[in-house]
């Protein structure tokens, strides 16, 4: 232990490969520090700052069934990001959820207006895919630090390069503050990805060429294993260890009668809600 924090990097060709690596990583070089959520009794977190890669995101299989959580949960969760279906949860004064990752990237609030700023990584990237300024941030200085639980998302950056066809390739990189390794980092990118897919088609429509979705990165000043759940993680590791990565993962198509039952729920919450 020399004070430093392990700075790590992994790849994998699908998402569930590459969070699995990532995990394992963290799990095996990460080092032992404390947290703010600790309870008495508690053991140190593993922890490590990682970029970890998927490099082609959509290729199937695209679900790890390790991820805590349901799959109707998943469709939920990636209908907040995408679509923000919960934005309405916002309040605050309440003492309810104090932002979305959906309202911080398409409704930034600033000086009194909304900034839309994923129609401005799509305009600015169909102008010119090589700009280096196609960005969105969450982190409002005002309001989060002083917030029991600040985004962790902080920043999503986008380019599209040419491969060797000369076809269109939309690259993103997102950079988080904190994660939980484990129990929150697939989930979210399974959904940031889906924003990639999002972004990728809207560029293509505004230039009238295909853009494909290319590599996925994901940066992470504090990705760690919570102590508190190193119990329940060993099912994980002995998941791991005794079966192949066909048993430890899912194709879409074996999701998505589920997606359909989530999509059915949220329906009926809208409805109940009008």
């Amino acid at each position: 232990m020399n004070g430093n924090i392990p700075t790590l990097y992994v790849h994998g060709r699908t998402l569930p490969e590459a969070w699995e690596k990532a995990v394992l990583a963290c799990w095996n070089q990460g080092v032992a520090v404390k947290t703010e959520y600790d309870k008495p009794g508690d053991p140190p977190s593993r922890d490590c700052t990682i970029l970890w890669v998927a490099e082609d995101p959509f290729a199937e299989p695209r679900i790890h069934r390790a991820f805590p959580g349901g799959l109707e949960d998943l469709e939920i969760y990636r209908q907040e990001v995408v679509d923000g279906v919960h934005d309405h949860w916002i309040a605050p004064e309440e003492g309810k959820w104090t932002y979305t990752y959906h309202k911080r990237l398409f409704a930034y609030e600033i000086e009194g207006a909304a900034i839309d700023q994923i129609n401005y990584i799509i305009e600015k990237l169909s102008g010119a895919g090589h700009s280096r300024r196609a960005q969105a941030i969450t982190w409002n200085p005002k309001l989060d630090p002083p917030t029991y639980d600040p985004p962790c998302l902080q920043r999503v950056w986008c380019r599209v390069l040419q491969d060797e066809d000369g076809g269109a390739v939309l690259n993103m990189n997102c950079h988080w503050r904190s994660r939980d390794a484990y129990k929150a980092a697939y989930m979210n990118v399974f959904a940031l990805t889906d924003l990639q897919r999002l972004m990728a088609a809207r560029i293509s429509e505004r230039t009238g060429k295909p853009v494909r979705v290319g590599r996925y990165a994901d940066l992470v000043d504090s990705f760690h294993i919570y102590g508190s759940y190193f119990n329940e993680f060993q099912g994980f590791l002995k998941m791991v260890e005794k079966r192949s990565f066909e048993e430890r993962t899912w194709p879409s198509s074996y999701a998505e009668p589920m997606f359909a039952e989530a999509r059915e729920r949220l329906r009926k919450e809208k409805e109940q809600a009008v």
